[in-house]
């Protein structure tokens, strides 16, 4: 995990969310984070992560019961 999605977990106090996760939905988000090629485009996936550990329920746009 890089240092900016550590810190952005902390920030949103999402990190426990994210440790509830499935290792194999973790290493998803992470891997398809890194392999944005733009700065931009790496920071709306990270954006999407975590919105959708904060609202729960959603993996990769789509329904996941945890």
């Amino acid at each position: 995990m890089t240092d900016t999605v550590r810190a952005a977990l902390v920030e949103r106090g999402l990190t426990t969310a994210y440790e509830a996760r499935p290792d194999d939905q973790r290493n998803d988000y992470l891997g398809w984070i890194r392999r944005a090629k733009r700065p931009d485009t790496r920071r709306k996936r990270l954006d999407q992560m975590l919105d959708e550990l904060q609202r729960g329920g959603v993996y990769m746009n789509m329904v996941w019961h945890g």
